[in-house]
């Protein structure tokens, strides 16, 4: 299996950690919007189900572009086409800081989610293109970190900035932020272009759809996806409703939750270079399993049982991703990777939305304000790491390598 065209000695280190900044600015802009909601509504006169739609609205720009972004995303140099789509998005984040009206914003967070979804798909068919197998389990678990942080700072940072410095502080924030890192990029990414001649965009769709293992691999993002997703959206509003959380200090929650899942992350990314990783998912799906049914039926109770078990959520969720990407990665050859990780990135987006209508048709409130149903959330999230097990397995049988730990050199003294 043929991959990448040679390339100069890469320094992995240096890579992961900018792959990780570009990846973490990405969440953060994500992130920010959560704590927003009712000063955007007051600037801009703007109702919740319209704030829904500043929110939704990344996700689903992001779904449609990597979708198309699966056509043609091959056939250009990794490191170019990162630089293109990473400059686009953050000029959008500028975009963001300086919409003069809700119509403005609503335009500037589509074309972020536009570039970014794309963005994050590049990364991660780049860490399959430089990272071996016997590391991408670990290098996974670097990339994926950014998520944990992005979850400390960007609520907090988000309430202080805009409470501080009005909406517009945390976006010209972000913006300076991407700047940064894009400068960094362009030093110190090294240039991927595939060995192979690119094929024809319908072509290349065909065989990235068609490809029994990539259909696998899609089924195995999805159930990923879905089931934290069906939890995430109403686990602020459980925690104040249910369990008796002041909002005033759902912060300390997240924090808590960001921290600790920050540590754990790469750990269970060497595990997965260690070990099976379908074992390792297994493992983690199974605690994960026990951490939603409790959280989800969590009565009132003191802050910090809501912060463990937030963080044992955030955990399980986030240490899920580095064995089933680093499985995902290595069983698609490398000439499909970046259109494969595009499409991929498109199907997850679709999946958590999916997940949250789904939520959202299974919660309600009652007369005293306390949310009902979210037992059944929990619930469908449990099936769902069963599914995300199976399907798994489902991909190990159609390619064994993927799931294989890395070999061990012994060496053996000679008489």
């Amino acid at each position: 299996m043929s991959g990448p065209s040679p390339t100069p000695r890469i320094n992995e280190r240096l890579l992961l950690f900018t792959l990780a900044a570009v990846q973490f600015t990405h969440i953060m802009d994500f992130m920010i919007m959560m704590p927003l909601g009712s000063n955007l509504m007051r600037v801009f006169a703007i109702n919740p189900e319209q704030f829904s739609h500043l929110v939704a609205s990344y996700g689903l720009a992001a779904a449609v572009s990597g979708f198309a972004g699966g056509f043609v995303l091959d056939r250009f140099d990794r490191k170019h086409a990162l630089l293109i789509l990473y400059t686009g998005f953050a000029l959008s984040t500028l975009a963001c800081a300086l919409a003069p009206n809700y119509a403005a914003l609503l335009l500037a967070r589509l074309a972020a989610g536009a570039f970014g979804g794309v963005s994050s798909s590049v990364i991660i068919a780049m860490v399959g293109d430089v990272i071996p197998p016997a590391r991408r389990g670990r290098a996974m678990g670097v990339v994926m970190s950014a998520f944990p942080l992005a979850s400390v700072l960007g609520v907090p940072f988000g309430l202080l900035l805009a409470g501080k410095y009005e909406w517009h502080a945390p976006f010209f924030l972000l913006a300076a932020i991407s700047t940064v890192v894009l400068v960094t990029a362009s030093r110190t990414l090294p240039n991927l272009r595939s060995a192979h001649p690119p094929a024809h965009p319908w072509q290349q769709m065909a065989a990235i759809l068609s490809h029994p293992i990539h259909q696998r691999g899609f089924m195995l993002s999805g159930a990923l996806v879905f089931a934290g997703a069906a939890i995430i959206p109403f686990l602020a509003p459980a925690m104040v409703a249910n369990v008796g959380i002041p909002e005033a200090h759902l912060w300390m929650i997240y924090a808590a939750g960001g921290a600790c899942t920050f540590i754990t992350t790469p750990i269970v990314g060497r595990l997965a270079d260690k070990h099976d990783k379908l074992h390792v998912l297994g493992w983690i799906s199974l605690l994960a399993c026990v951490v939603v049914l409790v959280l989800t039926n969590l009565p009132r109770a003191p802050i910090y049982v809501a912060m463990a078990l937030t963080a044992l959520f955030m955990i399980t969720m986030s240490g899920r991703f580095s064995p089933a990407m680093a499985m995902i990665s290595n069983a698609v050859d490398n000439r499909y990777r970046g259109g494969f990780m595009s499409v991929n990135s498109a199907v997850q987006q679709a999946a958590s939305g999916l997940a949250n209508l789904t939520a959202g048709l299974l919660v309600t409130r009652n007369a005293t304000g306390q949310l009902i149903g979210f037992p059944r959330v929990g619930l469908v999230s449990v099936a769902c790491f069963g599914l995300t097990y199976y399907l798994a397995r489902r991909l190990r049988a159609a390619a064994p390598h993927a799931a294989s730990p890395a070999p061990v050199v012994v060496t053996l003294a000679v008489d």
